[in-house]
């Protein structure tokens, strides 16, 4: 069964664009990527897809469940963290905890201190005395405290120390081995270049990509930096599939796509001091994705 099932997701506000004909599909046990910068439309479509607004057309299922139609049922099996936080201010955070606990009827003392003690978050505190990244650890504790089967995390990170970003990438794929699906929402490409196994990217409303991360960094796309002896132009490798090329300090970069033996074939006519071939990552290639598009 699939975890979650975008058909042609679309949701305006008014006249102005939210998202378009979304379409997408995460299968059970899959940590998926939904990348693209902010203002994209990764919030709205997490939204639509929680039901927590209301898509303009198209559909949107979880588990094989409608998710206006069981919008109740199936938020029992949800863990979502939202892009930003807000709590009541006056509250502990073990009593929010606890309070959150009990909409699913179980009992998650144990497990509420062993997350709690991963993040390294105190539970005795009062909410309105944490930093935002304290904040964030509460959130990301509620979103795991009834061990969800599917985890929806929306920019996750932002205020995480690094130490603390590591502890949660740990946590996530430890869950992940325990059977959660889990769909993650970034702008910080190498958070999901680490993580996720494919990826779903945005652009102002529209999906214009979906692609396995290995195929995204596999032969078909390799960089090129580039020292030559005489001034380089960019005649010497204007060939197709090259994109992204730069030049500094006498150093030319692009980024490939193709046959890499045109590109040798191309290059053993021009007078070189230095080559190097690495494989790319996945910022560069997601930029080229966004250029190739305007």
């Amino acid at each position: 069964m699939r975890a979650i099932e975008l058909n042609r997701l679309t949701k305006m506000y008014g006249k102005s664009r939210g998202i378009i004909d979304v379409s997408f599909s995460v299968e059970e046990g899959e940590i998926f990527g939904f990348i693209g910068p902010n203002g994209a439309g990764k919030s709205t479509t997490i939204r639509t897809m929680l039901g927590l607004i209301y898509p303009t057309s198209g559909s949107a299922s979880i588990f094989g469940k409608d998710c206006v139609a069981h919008g109740t049922e199936i938020k029992r099996h949800i863990g979502y963290l939202p892009s930003e936080v807000f709590y009541y201010d006056n509250m502990r955070v073990k009593e929010l905890l606890k309070y959150s606990a009990s909409f699913y009827g179980k009992d998650c003392s144990k497990r509420m201190r062993e997350l709690a003690d991963v993040m390294e978050l105190d539970l005795n505190k009062r909410i309105d005395d944490l930093s935002l990244g304290n904040k964030k650890k509460v959130g990301i504790v509620q979103g795991l405290l009834h061990e969800p089967k599917l985890i929806i995390l929306d920019e996750p990170t932002s205020g995480l120390d690094p130490l603390m970003q590591q502890r949660f990438f740990d946590l996530l794929q430890e869950e992940n081995r325990k059977g959660a699906t889990i769909l993650f929402s970034s702008h910080i490409l190498s958070e999901v270049q680490r993580l996720c196994d494919r990826v779903a990217i945005i652009k102002e409303g529209r999906l214009i990509a979906l692609e396995k991360i290995s195929s995204l960094k596999e032969n078909t796309y390799k960089k090129f930096k580039v020292e030559t002896k005489e001034k380089a132009s960019r005649d010497m490798f204007a060939m197709e599939g090259v994109t992204e090329w730069k030049e500094e300090d006498g150093v030319v970069s692009f980024l490939f796509k193709g046959n890499v033996n045109e590109m040798v074939h191309r290059l053993a006519s021009v007078e070189l001091s230095n080559l190097w071939v690495e494989e790319p990552d996945l910022e560069e290639i997601f930029m080229h994705f966004y250029v190739k598009e305007d």
